[in-house]
């Protein structure tokens, strides 16, 4: 094992899944000299040795050898939604530590069975996204905690990824050749894949949710000709989200509206926004409400001139890391298992706990299973620490 100049040695990650997600976490595995990546394994083996080829990595023939090899300490879970379980459970039995790609279960009842299991074998446990770990989260946070604008009353977050029935998604290819998962993103729905990227950042900074209000639909239901349509899940959800804490959030999540990643705070001094959670450098803007603003927040070039726009708010840290893949998707992946990793040398907690990923898994299928009636979430977990380059 590679020991770290002034630190521990390095842990030894394994990937289980090489298609496309597997080379964004490829793609930013090196800004980490705390993980040693010892080999990945995938069910098809021909993407297997076609993604251990591509960056020249080990590959893995099964998961049983994989879960042999002592040099393997956790395992980064980079299945299909739908095998994260199975695939969680494995690895824990074989007495690994656990990152999973989002969510953490397809059902709340895998879900807590993996956190039991985690916590009787006293194993580490996480889960993807860390969004709430880059830097326009923590920017944003700092401000709250702050108090920048006043008391935090109301949140609108969007996650809209445009039509993508209208684009060619069936020629989008990883850097190591795998085809986008159409039928995956289809079956499983926006929802269970996107809406933990702004409902982490959430519950990091509020806490604990009470209540979830939702809406869904599949709205076009013959986007893949080749698919069935009752398989589909839905490609549209809104939900407001009541935090213990006072706040509520309104988030929305398509595949069919205009692209929009913006989030806004809007508190009784103020409104902090900031345009994509998908780009860890993402400008973070201040709007204070004063009267006057508040009178002219209809005229919005009128609040330019006199001076009442907004103003950039510098943020904590510049991102200091290679891009995540093709097209350059500024979200650093490999920083939940860094973060998990420094949890472990350190005898704590992770940040992105076992517990905080059952919670954000319960919020989302909330939102996915819509129903009429509040439901009442039942998961909590411990408030989360900001980062120590943000406080």
């Amino acid at each position: 094992m590679k020991r770290r100049r002034g630190g521990p040695p390095a842990k030894g990650v394994a990937f289980v899944g090489c298609g496309y997600v597997a080379d964004y976490y490829m793609a930013t595995i090196g800004n980490h000299p705390e993980l040693s990546l010892v080999g990945v394994m995938d069910r098809d083996g021909a993407r297997a040795r076609r993604f251990g080829k591509h960056y020249s990595v080990p590959v893995f023939d099964t998961l049983d050898d994989l879960l042999a090899d002592g040099r393997v300490q956790l395992v980064a879970n980079l299945t299909n939604p739908r095998s994260h379980y199975e695939v969680s459970r494995r690895c824990l039995e074989a007495g690994k530590h656990v990152y999973s790609e989002k969510p953490l279960g397809m059902t709340m009842d895998e879900a807590r069975d993996l956190v039991a299991l985690a916590d009787e074998r006293k194993l580490s446990l996480s889960g993807a996204p860390c969004g709430a770990l880059g830097e326009t989260a923590q920017t944003l946070w700092k401000e709250l905690r702050s108090g920048t604008i006043g008391k935090p009353r109301l949140v609108y977050a969007e996650l809209d990824d445009g039509p993508i029935h209208l684009m060619s998604y069936k020629t989008w290819l990883s850097d190591s050749g795998s085809p986008w998962p159409y039928r995956d993103e289809f079956e499983v729905g926006c929802t269970l894949e996107h809406a933990g990227y702004y409902v982490t950042w959430l519950a990091a900074w509020f806490g604990p949710a009470k209540t979830v209000t939702a809406y869904s639909s599949c709205l076009i239901p013959d986007k893949a000709p080749d698919m069935a349509p009752e398989s589909h899940a839905p490609d549209f959800s809104v939900a407001c989200i009541e935090f213990a804490s006072g706040v509520t959030a309104r988030l929305t999540c398509s595949i069919l509206a205009p692209h929009d990643h913006a989030i806004r705070i809007i508190g009784d001094r103020g409104i902090l926004s900031a345009k994509d959670c998908w780009d860890y450098g993402s400008t973070v803007s201040l709007v204070k409400r004063t009267p006057l603003r508040i009178r002219a927040e209809k005229y919005p070039v009128a609040a330019a001139l006199l001076g009442l726009g907004p103003r950039q708010v510098p943020l904590v840290r510049r991102p200091a890391f290679r891009p995540a893949g093709k097209g350059g998707t500024k979200m650093d992946f490999s920083r939940g298992i860094a973060e998990q990793v420094a949890a472990l040398d350190h005898e704590r907690e992770p940040r992105l706990s076992a517990r905080f990923a059952l919670h954000t898994n319960e919020i989302v299928l909330a939102i996915q299973r819509a129903d009429p009636t509040p439901y009442r979430v039942e998961s909590t977990f411990d408030a989360m620490a900001p980062m120590p380059w943000a406080r």
